[in-house]
């Protein structure tokens, strides 16, 4: 358990740095998980949030595309036209979009915002480009890369959902060694997880979490 990070009301030191005191300003820094479609991500935040139900909050993002059969609006994205995205995009509401097999994605700032006001993490599910883009704004994120076993076990994965044509899946099975090639080069992320065994994945995943949010807290920040 990490209950003991979460501890309230600690004094900032006097020699907090400048970035310390931006990160205490905004709340705790946001978590960006990224990782190609059928990477296990979904499987990654899932238990993370059942073993910490109070201490993150997920960043539900816009898209245009149509709902999957059992997806809720506002839960799991908010679907959107195209002509209200971009009407959104042109209001600067957004920390990043993107546009992915015809589809517009996107993270609006108020998502973020209000999840670090409640004293919680933000996590943040984008893509590549996404990251690039949040890498420009103040909000100095946890950036961790989800590492598939292979293209082969993606492709598995997806074919098994039922829910690509062959166009849409070669889309994204090319997306995807463009997106693990950015993953892997040092430097564009704090953290790389190699997801080939999910039990082994999960504890490195958590525990390289724990880490970053016990180093926050000697910083001064204060969590839910």
């Amino acid at each position: 358990m990490i209950s003991f990070l979460f501890i309230a009301n600690r004094a900032l030191s006097a020699t907090s740095s400048a970035m310390s005191q931006a990160i205490i300003s905004n709340g705790p820094r946001p978590l960006v998980l990224c990782g190609p479609s059928g990477s296990g991500k979904s499987t990654l935040l899932k238990r993370l949030f059942a073993e910490f139900p109070d201490k993150f909050g997920f960043s539900v993002s816009h898209t245009t595309r149509r709902p999957r059969e059992g997806e809720q609006d506002a839960v799991h994205y908010y679907f959107v036209s195209r002509a209200d995205m971009e009407k959104a995009i042109a209001n600067d509401e957004f920390i990043e979009t993107a546009e992915f097999t015809g589809n517009m994605y996107g993270t609006s700032k108020m998502a973020v915002r209000d999840i670090q006001k409640q004293g919680r993490v933000c996590i943040l599910d984008i893509e590549q480009k996404g990251v690039e883009q949040i890498k420009r704004t103040d909000l100095n994120p946890i950036l961790i890369f989800n590492n598939p076993p292979s293209i082969d076990e993606l492709e598995r994965r997806l074919r098994q959902r039922g829910s690509e044509t062959e166009e849409t899946l070669r889309n994204r099975l090319n997306a995807a060694e463009v997106e693990i090639a950015y993953g892997l080069e040092p430097g564009n992320f704090h953290k790389i997880i190699n997801n080939v065994d999910i039990d082994v994945a999960y504890e490195e995943f958590r525990d390289f979490v724990v880490a970053e949010l016990k180093q926050q807290e000697a910083q001064g920040v204060h969590f839910n």
